[in-house]
């Protein structure tokens, strides 16, 4: 159960998915179709039926994901990728066609760190205080946090938003349903149903599908949205609203071993400080995560040398 009044700094949103969750390709295709840049209407115009090989609402929300996932974004009614979509996404890139688990995991950080665009995902994984939830209590949570915003979207909306957000993380067993075909955050198996009927429990736990690499790329955003001060402690890196520990579902002493192991990953730049019963991470140089994210790509090894 919520307590007390939770104020953002930005208007929720709760629709711009057309109510289909994020599938496998869509983020290459827009890719493909974005190149350098594109003008938005790539998504809405008749060709986009044809372009995409969907329907104009799916099309609509292929562009939705895309930005929500953070690998685009949207400038005066321009289209283009970002750092990390260039990264990941270029046929040259990291993982074009979303075949490892990094990306998805890295799709998973924008939509859940942030409420701008997926209001629901950030306030499930962030503020709801329980493991387990009733998508009726949430639907409630949520409602009475638009009305102290002074939002405007009602239960229907709403509720369709969070049947939204449960299809794109929760794996089902009717995966022959086209409606259910390729959820992708699903993948991570993040949240499952849990043994109380219609309820859903949040797998926390250590996550070994996820790299020191994808870790370090979201620590490095949550310190930039954190005003980017010299340190940050352990308990902030936790159990801070939009933190690594929050959002990934990690426990505490994950949280704790990867942050040991971050003064190597960047060459000293963030180091680790257990003194005094204080424990933090202290930005000692310049360090940008994103240079070492393709330690989370393990690339093939070749025909010959594995011979």
């Amino acid at each position: 159960m919520r307590r007390g009044s939770i104020k953002f700094d930005s208007r929720g949103q709760f629709a711009g998915h057309e109510t289909f969750p994020l599938r496998l390709l869509w983020l290459k295709k827009a890719f493909d179709a974005v190149g350098d840049g594109a003008d938005a209407r790539t998504f809405q115009e008749q060709a986009a039926i044809a372009r995409f090989g969907v329907g104009r609402n799916m099309a609509a929300s292929m562009r939705y994901w895309a930005l929500a996932t953070g690998f685009f974004i949207e400038q005066d009614r321009v289209i283009f990728p970002t750092a990390l979509g260039k990264t990941v996404l270029a046929d040259d890139g990291l993982d074009p066609y979303l075949e490892q688990a990094a990306t998805i995991w890295l799709a998973h950080w924008h939509v859940a760190s942030t409420p701008e665009m997926t209001t629901t995902a950030y306030y499930a994984f962030n503020l709801l205080s329980a493991i387990e939830f009733d998508p009726a209590i949430l639907l409630e949570e949520i409602f009475a946090l638009v009305e102290e915003n002074g939002w405007r979207a009602t239960r229907g909306t709403l509720k369709r938003d969070i049947e939204v957000f449960l299809r794109s993380y929760v794996r089902r067993g009717d995966a022959l349903n086209e409606d259910a075909a390729e959820p992708l955050l699903a993948e991570l198996a993040i949240i499952r149903e849990a043994r109380l009927g219609g309820w859903y429990e949040f797998v926390r736990g250590p996550k070994p599908s996820l790299s020191d690499a994808v870790f370090a790329y979201a620590l490095g955003d949550f310190w930039a949205r954190s005003g980017y001060p010299t340190t940050l402690t352990a308990e902030q890196i936790c159990y801070a609203p939009g933190s690594p520990g929050r959002v990934f579902k990690l426990d505490e002493d994950s949280v704790i071993s990867r942050l040991m192991r971050l003064d190597d990953l960047t060459d000293d730049a963030w180091k680790w400080v257990d003194t005094a019963g204080l424990r933090q991470i202290q930005r000692v140089s310049d360090f940008d995560p994103l240079n070492t994210l393709p330690l989370a790509y393990p690339r093939p090894v070749p025909l010959e040398a594995a011979a």
